[in-house]
Order: structure tokens, then sequence, then C-alpha cells
């Protein structure tokens, strides 16, 4: 066998060697809470109020989005992280999403990271219910001390009055919402029933398909977007943008995050209006 061949074989046997941390590479296994419609009960459950951040996958060797993006996180940022999993939302303070996604997903770290604070939520796949293993993160940082680290406070509902209350003062600072869980459970990653979130209105996420021109004193700018929801709907959001989105619309295949107030007999979100862009 000729050299060249010897060095293809070679290559072609690392490749192989390889294909299974390719094929593993993907979105961390995540919990995702369901909607609180008013109906469920939740007295006994833990409330704490819904940071509107960029969630941060601690897989214990480094930091990924939602979709299984690596988070180019500065070391001093991640060095007194667990080798465990840890879930939380990466944030500086309410109404300051933009600020945020720009620092948290910048492929270069800049200086605004030592703004930035991971707030620990969940501690997935330790063994417990949830204070259990949300004091398994309590233990470890009491321990290796890291000042960007909080864990959120989570405070016993005593029902829908208390949390009704919860809700309308963190509204009330500006907060996005509210996540109540059951304590009792297990982790378990996906859609749950047992961990809900609050709040007034409701949101979801769309995929830009068409770019509609605006008339009158839009001339010349987007009038609206056509989005395509995860289940195949497809409707123009025309409604919520800045003038800078008009000037400079969300590109076609980005993911855009709008909130609305229930259906239409079609599907369609009603009173859609658009709130930000999602990098992650």
């Amino acid at each position: 066998m000729s050299a060249g061949l010897v060095r293809t074989a070679i290559a072609a046997l690392a490749l192989i060697g390889c294909l299974p941390a390719l094929l593993s590479a993907g979105p961390p296994l995540l919990q995702h809470p369901g909607t609180y419609t008013g109906n469920q009960g939740v007295a006994g459950w833990l409330m704490s109020e819904k940071l509107d951040g960029i969630r941060g996958y601690w897989t214990g060797k480094q930091l990924l989005t939602r979709q299984g993006r690596v988070i180019h996180a500065p070391a001093w940022f991640t060095e007194k992280l667990p080798p465990f999993a840890l879930d939380g939302e990466l944030w500086r303070k309410r109404n300051d999403f933009a600020f945020v996604q720009q620092t948290v997903l910048d492929t270069e770290p800049s200086k605004n990271w030592r703004e930035i604070t991971y707030n620990i939520f969940e501690v997935p796949v330790a063994d417990g219910d949830f204070p259990a293993r949300l004091d398994k993160a309590v233990q470890w940082f009491g321990a290796h001390p890291a000042p960007q680290v909080r864990i959120i406070e989570q405070i016993a509902c005593q029902g829908t009055d208390h949390l009704d209350a919860f809700l309308g003062s963190i509204e009330s600072m500006g907060g996005e919402g509210v996540v109540v869980k059951d304590p009792s459970l297990p982790f378990q990653a996906g859609r749950s029933a047992h961990v809900l979130k609050v709040k007034n209105f409701r949101d979801m996420e769309g995929t830009v398909i068409a770019h509609n021109p605006g008339k009158g004193k839009f001339e010349g700018m987007l009038g609206s977007l056509t989005l395509r929801l995860e289940n195949g709907i497809q409707f123009k959001l025309g409604t919520g943008f800045t003038l800078a989105h008009r000037k400079a619309p969300p590109p076609i295949g980005s993911s855009v995050t709008f909130k609305y107030h229930g259906f239409t007999r079609n599907g369609v979100p009603r009173f859609a209006s658009f709130m930000r862009v999602r990098r992650d």
C-alpha cells in the first residue's frame, strides 16, 4: 500500500472514531415548562421569578445554549462551576434582554461578561426531589464561591391568591413572569405539567419566512413578517416593531418571539405583537 493510501486510511479511521461524538452533539435535554391556566392546584409548589435572559446549560465541562450551541464564556466565569450539570439563566437585570444576548452569544467574550450573572434554577441528572437537587448546587458553591453565580430563590406557594400577588409584584418591577414547580418529583426532561410558567400574556416563537412591504408611513420599510409556527401554521405579524426593526427587519430564517392572547378558530395567534429576535 502506498504512503498516500495509508494516510487516507488513517484519516478515515480517525473520522469513524469521531462519529459517535459528532452524532451525540445537539441540544441538551432540558426541562420545559407548561403554561399555567389557573386550573392547576399549585399550593405547596415552589415559585420563583422567571428571568428574561439567555438559558445556559452547564454540562460539567462547557456552557451551552438551549439549542446546544457553545457559549464562549470567559475562563474566569466557568472555572468555579462544578463537574456536574446545571441549568440556569444568564442575566443582568430586568428589561435587558438585548444586552445579555449581545454579550452571551458573542464569539469573543467581552468585558461586559463582568455584568452577567448565572442564575441556577435546576440541577439536572442529580438524584432526589427538587429541593435536594438545588441543595447540591448550594453545597458546591458554599465550598467553591463564585460571585457571578446565584441560586434563584424558591418561595413556597400557599395557593392561587399567593401566586397572583407574587406575579403582580414581579410584573410591577418590570419582570417577565413566574415559574411554579412541583417540588416532590425527580428531574424529568421535556415538556412538563409539573413545571408551569405564569404570565398575564403568552409568548411563543416562529420562523421568519417572508418580509412584507409597508404602506403609508412605513413605505419602503417592513410592514409585517410572515411567520411559520412549529405546527406549520403561517400568519403575518405586523405590530410591536421599533422603527429600527422596520428599517432592518429580522432576516429570513431567523427565530422571533412574539406575545399573543389566545388563538383563532384556525389556530392563528390572536393580537400577536413582536417582542424580539432570538439568536440562541
